[in-house]
């Protein structure tokens, strides 16, 4: 089971998500400040952290940065600011999910599970990675092929690597930021063309592309491949 880090101001949402946490039998640590947060998270070693954006003595970006510095630990926002943009901006700085207050437990617990089994997967060595398999899909990333049920589709250089990306981060929000800077560059900003070659895909590789199973829009935000 993981050690996992809340860092949360309002007692009774942290004692809720503790409570929930300490029955599926994780360890739990409660932080409710940004200095008590980073304080303990320098103290213990965590597998994930819990973080609040509106904490009283200092904002969670200015806290995500600061971990962001040093360690790749998964960090899911949980917050009430719903706007789009405070999502992008925390996605954008290495936040690996957000979910919006209030939410229900097993959302909470599945944003978890995923954050977990991927931080799993990354902790072998990426470059020995041959093969990524979702479901029926199978993305080969040593000849930078796909296929679906054994059959090869078909994609364009950089559709291909717009699935790498997304099948590396399989059930993490990726902004259009993050994917546009991975497929064409650190200083692209490609949105528009990233909503076509999206489409594109999905032509090709969902078997009803209105309703899609691999690949779902984060409306303003970007894309996540949802875990098969």
């Amino acid at each position: 089971m993981a050690t996992i880090l809340i860092i949360e101001d309002d007692d009774v949402i942290a004692e809720f998500m503790g409570a929930v946490l300490e029955k599926e039998k994780h360890t739990v640590h409660l932080a409710h400040s940004a200095l008590e947060g980073l304080s303990t998270f320098r103290m213990w070693s965590m597998d994930l952290i819990l973080l609040d954006l509106g904490l009283p003595d200092q904002d969670g970006i200015a806290v995500l940065k600061k971990i962001r510095e040093t360690a790749a630990v998964p960090i899911i926002i949980i917050s009430a600011r719903d706007h789009e943009n405070n999502k992008v901006e925390a996605l954008d700085l290495g936040a690996d999910d957000y979910i919006t207050k209030p939410f229900g437990t097993p959302e909470l617990l599945a944003r978890i599970r995923t954050a977990l089994r991927h931080a799993a997967r990354n902790a072998g060595v990426q470059n020995e990675v041959k093969q990524l398999n979702n479901g029926d899909l199978c993305i080969d990333i040593e000849h930078h092929t796909v296929s679906k049920r054994g059959q090869v589709i078909h994609l364009t250089p950089n559709e291909y690597k717009i699935i790498q990306v997304l099948g590396e981060n399989v059930g993490k929000v990726l902004t259009h930021t993050y994917i546009s800077q991975k497929v064409w560059g650190p200083y692209s900003n490609e949105s528009q063309t990233l909503r076509v070659n999206m489409s594109n895909i999905r032509k090709k590789i969902e078997d009803n592309p209105v309703e899609p199973e691999y690949i779902l829009t984060e409306i303003g935000i970007g894309y996540r491949m949802l875990e098969k």
